[in-house]
């Protein structure tokens, strides 16, 4: 009998250490794991994501932006949700007060534009006759609007649309739209005439046009993050979309950057992230994975990033669906620019 009890005393105590065992190597890689976001968040991304490692055209060509290195420009207007910069402005559509606000990109100075916008992730600006012209997908009226310099006022081009959410302006002067509650994306020109141009999406949300490509964001779907479409003579099935990236979640806003990358806002779990793909490159390789994404903006920001812009001069504004501040940060100049065919 003492023979069996001192046994069991043995295999218990093996058992005990072994769990130690486990247990303190489990510690440790924890800790490895928290270092590594200090110090380079990119590599712990790069340690969760499944898939090959990225390709050398790829390959990270700057060190990603923490929260650390976001300045506020302004905290004075009430849940941005879209925001765009143009001629030393940004112009910015907040759903706690339906208002369309222009700041001065570099003070912060804040003056109310127009009223009656009520929900837009997306604007487009462009000069008019007497000034600029803002464009608005307004999500909550589903409508395509503008607004003139003078006379300051709302004009509806497009009503009862599908709520909409991307806009980017075509070559002939018309509009494509996303539209978030069916899927899909028209082109609506500016008489108000709407045509479907592509079907089969998962919640689109942010669109951009490049050159006979257009690339739009699926918040919907995070195996089809990212998809594209060339233009056709009838509109594109979801048999003819194409994978641009994959394995992201929660596409938001998409941009072209003035070194020509595509810029976009995405979800890892709570925290909003930017990055950016180099275009050509994911259409080669038949679309790129989300370990070939650089990642540009490591945010502890509540996701979504609803607004997003980059200005010639490599500034990067964005700013969360539900807070109150816009924020900036100052984007390496000499990144590796995407060379655009003459």
């Amino acid at each position: 009998m003492y023979r069996n009890m001192r046994h069991s005393f043995y295999l218990g105590s093996i058992g005990i250490s072994l769990v130690l065992v486990i247990l303190v190597g489990s510690v440790l890689l924890s800790t490895h794991r928290a270092d590594a976001v200090g110090s380079n968040p990119y590599d712990f991304v790069l340690a969760w994501q499944d898939g090959p490692t990225p390709t050398p055209d790829a390959a990270a060509t700057m060190t990603p932006m923490l929260q650390s290195d976001l300045k506020i420009l302004s905290g004075n207007v009430q849940r941005p949700n879209g925001i765009t910069f143009y001629d030393g402005y940004l112009y910015t559509s907040c759903s706690g007060d339906f208002t369309v606000y222009r700041l001065n990109a570099t003070t912060g100075d804040t003056t109310t534009y127009i009223a009656g916008v009520q929900n837009t992730h997306t604007l487009y600006v462009e000069e008019g006759t007497a000034g600029p012209v803002v464009w608005v997908a307004d999500f909550q009226r589903n409508a395509l609007s503008y607004i003139q310099t003078e006379p300051r006022a709302l004009e509806n081009v497009k009503q009862g649309l599908g709520s909409p959410w991307g806009l980017a302006p075509a070559e002939d002067g018309s509009f494509y739209v996303t539209q978030f509650a069916t899927d899909d994306v028209v082109n609506i020109k500016r008489d108000g005439t709407l045509n479907v141009v592509a079907t089969g999406f998962r919640n689109p949300t942010g669109i951009v046009v490049d050159g006979e490509y257009i690339y739009v964001g699926n918040n919907g779907s995070a195996r089809r993050a990212i998809e594209y479409f060339e233009l056709g003579g009838v509109p594109a099935g979801e048999q003819d979309l194409k994978p641009l990236v994959s394995g992201l979640q929660n596409v938001t806003t998409m941009v072209v950057g003035p070194d020509n990358w595509l810029y976009f806002a995405y979800s890892l779990g709570t925290r909003g992230i930017v990055g950016r793909v180099n275009p050509d490159t994911c259409r080669e390789k038949g679309g790129c994975i989300n370990a070939d994404v650089e990642i540009v903006l490591w945010s502890e920001l509540s996701a979504p990033l609803a607004g997003l812009t980059v200005t010639p001069d490599m500034r990067l504004f964005v700013h969360t669906m539900f807070g109150s501040e816009i924020y900036w940060t100052q984007l390496p100049e000499n990144l590796k620019p995407r060379v655009m065919p003459s």
